[in-house]
């Protein structure tokens, strides 16, 4: 059986419609027709049949602003974008003084998931003390689920949802919010998936806590495919628009003395977009992917003073991606800040 790594993103650690300051309200578009951005529509429609897309500019009071859209209100599958909202969650705990960057956690194997390799806290030994800055260090950086896991833990999966609401205009989509080893057993433990989708939404919660939580994730065993598995009805959802909004709340969250951790943690790892940082000093990125859905999204901000967000979504409910996708959507958002610049 391949490695279970490509179920979520990892080393790829890896939005995009018109963004507002609010869920359910739009802003101003400033959307372009110049070739440029034509021919990135073009290139995105061959690497799948369900995209988004969204260059948008990002006011100091936190608004984005379209500059290219592309399908970017539709709600789509976000694989590891969803670790923005945790980390958004994580942020409000800190910000009331429920939780501290210094705090520890405990790697437990009851909550340990899969997905990563060396380097990430699922291949750490049951027992080992993480502060939450490291913690969510690796979820950000290596997209690492264990991590993930072990936040969502630590503020409840209420605070996860109310993050969601705050930033989204699809939160019902997200309830119950589920834990990376949830969706891994929902997706790949025969018969398990449809049990749940049969359940009223109201009481899926109950149903993980008696039916999903007990199992073993060796239980998924030779039930792992390479094929999508429900990745519309199974998973976490988000639009273009909904991922502009996270980024740039995040970005509000870390001009905030007790937040200033935050950028350091969203900038470790860039996904190769090659940008020059003497002209983009500011370089944020998180993606996500597993079969049959690829999520791309940065934050920039040039020297000037101006931030960007630039968020690619490809899936296919029916069949993976071909192996050239990530390296293809990189190339893609390359253009798209080209075309910013």
């Amino acid at each position: 059986m391949r490695r279970l790594a490509l179920a979520l993103v990892v080393g790829v650690g890896l939005t995009l419609a018109a963004c507002s300051d609010s869920p359910s309200s739009s802003s101003s578009s400033e959307t372009t027709t110049e070739p440029g951005w034509a021919r990135i529509d073009d290139a995105l429609a061959e690497l799948g049949p369900d995209v988004g897309f969204l260059a948008a500019r990002v006011s100091p009071d936190g608004r984005c602003h379209p500059v290219h859209e592309l399908a970017a209100s539709t709600p789509r599958p976000t694989a590891s974008q969803f670790k923005l909202f945790v980390l958004g969650a994580l942020a409000d705990r800190i910000t009331a003084g429920r939780v501290s960057w210094d705090q520890t956690l405990t790697v437990q194997d009851a909550t340990r998931s899969l997905g990563n390799a060396e380097g990430s806290l699922q291949v750490e030994p049951a027992g080992t003390v993480v502060s939450v800055e490291e913690t969510a260090t690796k979820m950000i950086s290596i997209s690492d689920n264990t991590a993930a896991d072990m936040l969502i833990g630590l503020v409840g999966r209420d605070a996860v949802e109310a993050q969601v609401r705050r930033w989204t205009a699809h939160p019902s989509a997200n309830e119950p919010f589920l834990t990376t080893r949830q969706m891994l057993l929902l997706h790949y433990v025969e018969g398990l998936a449809d049990r749940y989708l049969a359940v009223p939404r109201g009481q899926r919660e109950r149903f993980l806590a008696s039916t999903v939580d007990p199992l073993s994730l060796g239980e998924i065993g030779s039930g792992y495919s390479d094929e999508p598995r429900y990745i519309d009805e199974i998973e976490w959802f988000a639009s273009p628009d909904d991922v502009c909004r996270t980024f740039a709340g995040l970005e509000g969250l870390s001009k905030e003395q007790a937040l200033a951790p935050l950028s350091p943690v969203l900038s470790r790892q860039v996904a190769g977009i090659g940008l020059d940082r003497s002209d983009w000093p500011t370089v944020w990125y998180k993606g996500g992917s597993e079969p049959g859905v690829l999520t791309l999204g940065w934050l920039a901000t040039n020297g000037d003073g101006t931030t960007f967000v630039v968020e690619a979504m490809v899936s296919n409910p029916d069949a993976a991606l071909a192996p050239d996708s990530i390296k293809d959507l990189v190339a893609l958002a390359q253009e798209a800040f080209a075309l910013l610049a």
